[in-house]
C-alpha cells in the first residue's frame, strides 16, 4: 500500500509539473543559427547557433539544440554559415567631442588625395553662408595612393568660396584665406599656444599651414560655428551607428571636453528614449572649470557635490553599462600631456614637476576611492609617473583600485612589469596603424619595427587592451588596428611591425573583445558568447578567420546586436536595422559620404 501511495504521489507530481512547464515555457527572444560562432571560450571555443533571452546570451550549441528554444515570439535569424564575433569593446575613444560629425567630410578610408580633395569641393557647393567646410581628423596621409599630405594651394582650389579647415590628427592643419581671416592668423586673436608654428613663404607671409599640439587644435574647434543641440543629438546617434557599422558595441568614452553633466545631455537623451545602441561607460573630465585649482580638484568636486555619481554607478534606466562613471581622466594635469604627434620628437616632461603633481592629484583619487586613467605616450615619462605612483601605494595603498595608462606607445617591458605589480593595465592604442610611417621618419626603422612592443607585452601578463582613441588621432574603425596586429603593415603597406612582434588573429581579437573588460570591470559580464553574459555580437560581412591578410583591414559587420537588440544591419539584414532619424543639418557632409568611405545606407 505504502509504495502504490508512493507511486502515487510521483505521478500526480509529474504531471503537474509538466503542465506547469507547459504554462512558464517561454522561448529564446532571438536566436541566431547557422552561424561560424568563435565564442571565446575555452570549455566550448565554437558553436553554431545562439539564443537570447532579456538580453543575455542563455544558450549556446548546435542548430538543433537552439532551434528547440524557439516559440512563436521568437526572432529567428539565418547566419548564412557567416562568422559570429563577441562585439568589439573600444576602451578608449571620444564619442561626446563629436557634437559635430554631421559637419564634417570624413577622409577616413578614402583611397586616394584627388578624391578626397574632389570631396572637399562637392561639399563646398552645398555648404550655406555662414558655414565652414572641415575635415577634421580620423585620416593620415599615408592611406592615400599618392602617399603625402594636399598642398595648401589644393585646399585653397578645392574650396574658395567658404572657409575651410583641414586636420591631419593633432599635428597639422591647413587654413585657407577666409579661415585665416576668421581664426585671426598673425593676430593676438589666434590660440598660439606653446608648439604652435606658422608656415610662412619666401616673403614672410602666412602660407595657412599650421603645425603644433592637442590644444591648439582644440582651441581651433571651439572658434568655428557650432552646432544646435538637435544637431548634436543627431551627429552623437551618427557616431554610434558608424561605430554599429564596424561591429563596435561597447565604447569607454574616455573624457569629454566638457564634462559630466552637461557633456553628456545627448547620451542621457538617447538612454532615455531607449536609442541608445552602445553601452558607453565614461571617464570624466572637468576641463572648462576654472574656478578649481586643477583638474583633478574639479572632478571630485563635481562627482561628489555638483553632481554626485559614484564610480561604477550606471545612469542608464535599462541598460547594465549603459551609460557607466568609470573614473577620471585620462588628462588629470595640462602640464603632464605628453601629445603624441609623431612628426615631431617625444614630449619629455621634467620628471619633478611629473612626481609633485601625480603626488598631489593621484593622492586625492586614490583617497576617494575613484579609479583612475593617465595619458602617457613615452616611456621617459612613464618612468616618473610610476616612481611616485610607487611612493603613493607604500602610503596609500591603491587597494586593487582599478587604474591605468593610456597610449603607452614606447612602454618599456621593465615599466609594464612595475604597472602590473601596481594592479594596474595598459591600453595600447591603434594609432601606428595609421601612423607608423611618420615614426619611422622620426625614429628609424629599427624602434619603430618594435614599437609598441606587442609580442612581450601581450605575454607579460599586464592586463593589456587595444583602442582606437578616435575621432583625431586615428580611425574609429578598429579593423585597421586589428589588421596592423596582424599583418604588421601601416595603411600604406609599409611594414611597421616586426614579424616577432606581431600577435595571431585570435589574440588581436581578444584585446578588443574580452580584453577590455578588465578596464571596465566587467569580466564576469562581457566579452564571450557564453550563457549569462551580455548578448552583445556581430555578423561579420567576410570571414575574419579565413580571409587574406590584406582584407582584414575592409571587414565591417553584417549584423549588430547590443543587449539583445539588433542596432545595425546591412546586405540581406538590412531591413532589421532600426532606422535613424533624418541627419541634420540638411547640407550635413554625412548625408552625401557617411562616416567611412563607401559605407553609408
Amino acid at each position: 500500500m505504502r509504495r502504490l501511495i508512493v507511486l502515487a504521489i510521483a505521478i500526480i507530481s509529474t504531471v503537474h509539473s509538466r503542465a506547469q512547464t507547459t504554462e512558464q515555457l517561454i522561448g529564446a527572444d532571438m536566436i541566431v543559427f547557422n552561424a561560424k560562432i568563435t565564442t571565446g571560450s575555452l570549455t566550448k571555443p565554437e558553436a553554431s547557433a545562439l539564443a537570447v533571452k532579456r538580453g543575455k546570451i542563455y544558450a549556446v550549441g548546435t542548430n538543433a539544440e537552439i532551434l528547440k528554444l524557439k516559440d512563436n515570439s521568437t526572432k529567428v535569424i539565418d547566419a548564412s554559415g557567416k562568422r559570429l564575433i563577441p562585439g568589439i569593446n573600444d576602451a578608449h575613444i571620444h564619442i561626446l567631442n563629436d557634437r559635430s560629425y554631421n559637419y564634417n567630410v570624413r577622409w577616413e578610408g578614402v583611397p586616394t588625395l584627388k578624391r578626397a580633395l574632389e570631396m572637399l569641393s562637392e561639399q563646398a557647393k552645398r555648404t550655406p553662408e555662414g558655414q565652414w567646410v572641415k575635415v577634421i581628423g580620423g585620416w593620415s596621409p599615408y592611406q592615400f595612393k599618392e602617399n603625402r599630405l594636399p598642398t595648401i594651394e589644393e585646399i585653397r582650389e578645392a574650396v574658395p568660396n567658404r572657409p575651410a579647415i583641414v586636420q591631419y590628427a593633432y599635428n597639422r592643419a591647413f587654413l585657407n584665406e577666409m579661415a585665416m581671416k576668421a581664426f585671426g592668423v598673425g593676430t593676438d586673436r589666434f590660440p598660439a599656444l606653446p608648439g604652435t608654428v606658422f608656415e610662412k613663404d619666401e616673403k614672410g607671409n602666412y602660407t595657412g599651414v599650421v603645425d603644433g599640439y592637442t590644444f591648439t587644435f582644440i582651441s581651433l574647434e571651439a572658434m568655428v560655428p557650432q552646432p544646435s543641440s538637435e544637431e548634436q543629438l543627431s551627429s552623437i546617434a551618427n557616431v554610434i551607428n558608424s561605430l554599429n557599422r564596424f561591429g563596435v558595441t561597447s565604447a569607454v568614452d574616455g573624457a569629454a571636453l566638457i564634462g559630466h553633466p552637461h557633456g553628456h545631455t545627448q547620451i542621457q537623451q538617447l538612454a532615455k528614449e531607449n536609442r541608445l545602441n552602445i553601452r558607453m561607460p565614461f571617464i570624466d573630465l572637468q576641463y572648462g572649470d576654472t574656478n578649481s585649482a586643477s583638474l583633478v580638484d574639479a572632478e571630485i568636486n563635481a562627482v561628489t557635490k555638483k553632481s554626485p555619481i559614484s564610480p561604477g554607478e550606471n545612469l542608464h534606466p535599462t541598460m547594465a553599462h549603459g551609460h557607466e562613471y568609470e573614473g577620471a581622466g585620462e588628462l588629470l594635469r595640462m602640464e603632464l600631456h605628453d601629445h603624441e604627434n609623431f612628426d615631431r620628437p617625444a614630449v619629455v616632461i621634467d620628471a619633478e614637476i611629473m612626481r609633485r603633481y601625480i603626488k598631489e592629484d593621484i593622492t586625492k583619487l586614490v583617497e576617494k576611492g575613484i579609479p583612475f586613467r593617465m595619458h602617457i605616450s613615452y616611456d621617459e615619462n612613464i618612468t616618473p609617473f610610476l616612481d611616485e605612483l610607487e611612493a603613493i601605494n607604500k602610503k596609500t595603498p591603491l587597494d586593487g583600485l582599478r587604474w591605468s595608462i593610456e597610449h603607452a606607445e614606447t612602454i618599456s617591458l621593465e615599466n609594464a612589469a612595475r604597472v602590473k605589480k601596481l594592479g594596474g593595465g595598459i591600453a595600447l592604442d591603434t594609432k601606428l596603424a595609421m601612423h607608423g610611417d611618420a615614426f619611422i621618419k622620426t625614429y628609424g626603422v629599427e624602434k619603430a619595427l618594435q614599437t609598441p612592443r606587442l609580442r612581450e607585452l601581450y605575454d607579460s601578463g599586464v592586463p593589456l587592451t587595444m583602442t582606437t582613441d578616435a575621432f583625431r588621432v586615428a580611425s574609429f574603425n578598429p579593423w585597421i588596428g586589428i589588421s596592423w596586429m596582424v599583418t604588421g603593415k601601416s595603411v600604406s603597406g609599409t611594414e611597421v611591425l616586426a614579424k616577432n612582434n606581431r600577435l595571431t588573429r585570435e589574440e588581436a581579437l581578444k584585446l578588443f573583445t574580452v580584453a577590455p573588460t578588465w578596464f571596465e570591470d566587467q569580466e564576469r559580464e562581457m566579452g564571450k558568447i557564453i550563457p549569462g553574459h551580455f548578448a552583445d555580437f556581430i555578423l561579420l560581412n567576410k570571414d575574419y578567420f579565413t580571409v587574406p591578410d590584406d582584407e582584414i583591414k575592409t571587414i565591417a559587420s553584417s549584423l549588430t546586436v547590443v543587449d539583445g537588440r539588433v542596432v545595425f544591419g546591412a546586405d540581406e539584414y538590412k531591413s532589421l536595422s532600426p532606422k535613424l532619424p533624418e541627419t541634420l543639418p540638411v547640407w550635413s557632409p554625412f548625408k552625401y559620404y557617411g562616416g567611412f568611405y563607401n559605407n553609408k545606407d
